[in-house]
């Protein structure tokens, strides 16, 4: 039986002929030579193979690679094998008892076959050895200098043959030349390989970047342009060499903005923070359009600035909106201003734009007007200008808070009375309707008027016509009534404390001032004009007001609307000692943004202690109005027991639906 030999370490065989005798050096420089010169793997393993056939007669090689399964040999050369033998055995699967160079390549050691014929790994193989007339195989593995597989080299004999000393370091010898050939070639196909794909990668981003709707700049640590992408040279009609020329920022941007933006564009690039400014840029078309430039550095692991990403976005559409608001609102404030109205309508929103478009088309009308709205909303304000741009403008405006009167003298302040038409008419007085005639009067807070006032006011609207308390001689007037109510009268219509036909006789015209949470865009036009009243007013210059001020100011809710407004700005100039307007965040406790997001999470819980603190109250002002036997003002009524002005427990009567009359019947009764 032939002898097979596996050798662990090829150092263990003695060395019996000279390194002349084994592989000439002059031959490994030139095999070495091709390697540099950029030869093919194919051409180098070749020259190896052909090299260590010319040095022993008869002797034929082959190089295996390593499939990249890690699992399959295929040929890399064997230029003088048979053909059949080579298609037979192209793609060995690798294993201890698989031929010479399967085992070898499991193994990861030399294995040396003397007999093909007769030793068990060539048994799948013998009907292919036999036309091939090959009996001896000596295979080692080529290893990388990593230590993993890379092929195997094989020396092939038509006789049976054992391998000597120097047929090992032979060997040996061209296992690691072609170990080094093949890794040469892996590592330069591996580096072919990473540039092809950063060069793709590379061109994949500039076109993503060059796809990009702004444009984009690359500086270097000092502001000098090193790249544009292609959206800047479109629009600017420049080539790149143009375009990252040290004068692209005199070239394109306004002269203007490029002296405004100088100083600071140094002094924010030598800090290294992000920073952005607004410049006007010249298009191919000769025309500017702004910019919003954004400067981004790019650090290094030290931190320092590497590169800057900058970024140009078009905002010439917002500068314009910008500008036509500020010169619709001009506009409209010198409208304001030639009408004569007591003060000015500030702000450009769409709920205040609606507002102003009502007022003009019901103005020079005779139109009864009902304007509603929230506290503090300025309702007297729409009110006025009504009146300042109707044909009765040159005649009297009457206003009448009716909250503000004890109902027991609503009407005679309404109608007037005659003398002695009750305890104290000394005489005759007019009221404020005949006072008005010919004008407006101003009817505020409506839904605070008692039922048998709403009825003598139900007449003047129908019949032009009044009676003065304590007479019963009509009076006919000519005025305009313009009413106002904070109250929701439909819902006290329902309720059966506002009549339904007044409400329709007032609600020929209805106009709603919105809150101020609606217009909140209006809010930094609102600042400015109360800044500037008050500080005139009080004697001082303020020039500027903070941008974290105004975001404040806009994020409140205001619950009091612009009458709270007014208060906070003017406390806020009253204490302002410099230039700068500025607010407190501890008077603006956001107590109704808290609100809100109680009742987004909560809704159920808040209606129920709604519900729950509106009957409690109930409760209380009937036990008051009981003990008080109806009475609502003066020192023995119910809104002085319960410690609260006369005008706001009658609010809270009308607004809860209490009868109060009842608690009169009841002393009548007992009495």
């Amino acid at each position: 039986m032939a002898n097979v030999k596996t050798l662990p370490n090829v150092q263990v065989l003695s060395r019996s002929r000279s390194a002349a005798q084994t592989l000439p050096s002059d031959a490994v420089l030139d095999a070495l030579k091709m390697m540099l010169i950029g030869a093919s793997l194919n051409e180098v393993l070749t020259s190896i193979t052909r090299l260590i056939e010319a040095h022993s007669e008869g002797m034929l090689c082959s190089i295996f690679l390593l499939d990249e399964d890690g699992l399959h040999l295929r040929y890399g050369v064997a230029p003088n094998l048979p053909q059949a033998y080579q298609a037979a055995t192209d793609g060995t699967c690798i294993g201890p008892n698989v031929g010479s160079c399967g085992a070898a390549a499991y193994l990861r050691q030399p294995v040396f076959v003397s007999d093909i014929l007769s030793h068990p790994n060539w048994s799948n193989f013998r009907s292919v050895v036999l036309p091939s007339g090959l009996r001896a195989a000596w295979s080692t593995p080529i290893m990388s200098h990593d230590g993993k597989v890379l092929g195997t080299f094989c020396m092939y004999y038509r006789e049976v043959r054992h391998p000597e000393a120097h047929d090992i370091q032979l060997i040996d010898y061209a296992s690691r030349i072609a170990g080094i050939a093949i890794e040469r070639d892996r590592a330069r196909s591996a580096l072919t390989l990473a540039f092809e794909n950063v060069k793709k990668s590379e061109a994949q981003l500039r076109q993503i970047v060059d796809a990009i709707r702004q444009g984009i700049v690359i500086l270097d640590p000092e502001g000098t342009i090193l790249y544009a992408n292609q959206w800047l040279l479109d629009y600017t009609g420049l080539r790149l060499e143009e375009a990252i020329a040290p004068n692209l920022r005199t070239r394109i941007f306004h002269p203007e903005d490029v002296a405004r933006v100088q100083d600071e564009r140094f002094d924010a690039l030598s800090r290294g923070l992000p920073f952005e400014n607004e410049q006007r840029a010249l298009g191919k078309d000769g025309k500017y359009r702004w910019f919003l430039i954004l400067y981004n550095p790019l650090r290094d692991e030290h931190g320092n600035v590497i590169r800057w990403y900058v970024t140009g976005t078009d905002i010439e559409d917002r500068k314009r909106a910008e500008q036509r608001v500020r010169n619709e609102n001009l506009a409209l404030r010198e409208e304001i201003d030639r009408s004569s109205m007591y003060e000015a309508i500030v702000g450009s929103s769409e709920p205040i734009r609606s507002v102003i478009s009502q007022i003009g088309k019901v103005a020079p009308t005779d139109s009864t007007v009902l304007i509603s709205g929230e506290t503090g909303t300025g309702k007297e304000l729409i009110a006025s200008a009504i009146h300042k741009r109707s044909k009765r403008s040159g005649r009297a405006f009457i206003r009448v808070n009716c909250a503000a009167i004890p109902p027991s003298l609503i009407a005679s302040e309404l109608f007037g009375h005659e003398k002695g038409a009750f305890t104290g008419a000394t005489q005759r007085r007019v009221g404020r309707f005949e006072a008005a005639d010919g004008g407006t009067i101003f009817l505020d807070e409506i839904g605070e008027l008692s039922s048998e006032v709403q009825i003598a006011l139900l007449r003047v609207l129908q019949e032009r016509e009044f009676e003065r308390v304590g007479s019963s001689q009509a009076i006919s007037i000519d005025v305009r009534v313009l009413a106002a109510t904070n109250r929701d009268l439909e819902a006290a219509v329902s309720a059966g404390t506002f009549r339904q036909d007044l409400f329709y006789r007032l609600n020929v015209f209805p106009i709603r001032v919105p809150s101020l949470r609606e217009r909140k865009d209006d809010i930094p036009l609102l600042v400015e004009y109360l800044v500037e009243r008050y500080a005139k007013r009080a004697g001082k210059k303020v020039s500027h007001i903070k941008k974290k001020t105004l975001d404040l100011l806009q994020a409140y809710d205001w619950p009091g609307n612009i009458r709270e407004l007014q208060n906070v700005v003017e406390r806020a100039v009253i204490l302002c000692d410099g230039e700068t307007f500025s607010v407190d965040d501890t008077w603006l406790p956001r107590k109704s943004n808290q609100l809100s997001g109680r009742q987004v999470s909560s809704t159920g819980v808040l209606a129920d202690d709604k519900k729950e603190f509106a009957e409690r109250e109930r409760r209380a002002i009937e036990a008051a109005l009981a003990e008080c036997h109806g009475r609502v003002s003066g020192p023995q009524g119910a809104a002085a027991k319960l410690g609260i002005p006369h005008q706001t427990l009658a609010s809270k009567i009308a607004s809860l639906g209490i009868d109060k009359h009842r608690f009169k019947a009841r002393l009548a009764k007992q009495s």
